[in-house]
């Protein structure tokens, strides 16, 4: 069965000698990096595509935004596939995610702002997603 780069990174980190080790610590690091960035974006097509129709909803805008609203999950929707997890444990790791980036929508879009227990939820919470994303595998 082929390996994931997770289980590639954890493995090779417990091999032993320090400069695997070192690799293996980027190669997490550049794992992390990849899934929160792919993370935060799939947040952001959520987030968009449940905005837009509250617009129109509760705001009046024009109908025409449920449009952009339908493309916006259908991506976020499509997203979720390019991650390797099963689905159960990515959409757990992508929930810390998506509440840090939903605090940042609610700061920089909706202008409020965010409190010291606003940040120290989402730092748990993204800590949390690092945990079930990046947990080793049995080999």
């Amino acid at each position: 069965m082929p390996r994931t780069r997770e289980e590639t990174a954890w493995s090779t980190c417990e091999r032993g000698p320090r400069t695997n080790a070192n690799f293996a610590l980027v190669a997490i690091g550049m794992e992390l990096l990849r899934l929160s960035l792919l993370f935060a974006i799939t947040a952001v097509a959520e987030i968009v595509g449940c905005y837009l129709p509250w617009l129109v909803l509760r705001q009046g805008k024009s109908l025409w935004l449920l449009l952009p609203a339908a493309l916006a999950l259908a991506l976020f929707a499509w997203l979720l596939t390019l991650h390797p997890s099963a689905a159960g444990r990515t959409y757990a790791a992508y929930g810390g995610m998506y509440i840090a980036v939903a605090l940042l929508w609610l700061h920089f879009v909706d202008g409020m702002a965010l409190s010291r227990w606003d940040l120290l939820g989402a730092g748990i919470a993204l800590v949390g997603m690092a945990v079930i994303a990046l947990q080793p595998t049995a080999s």
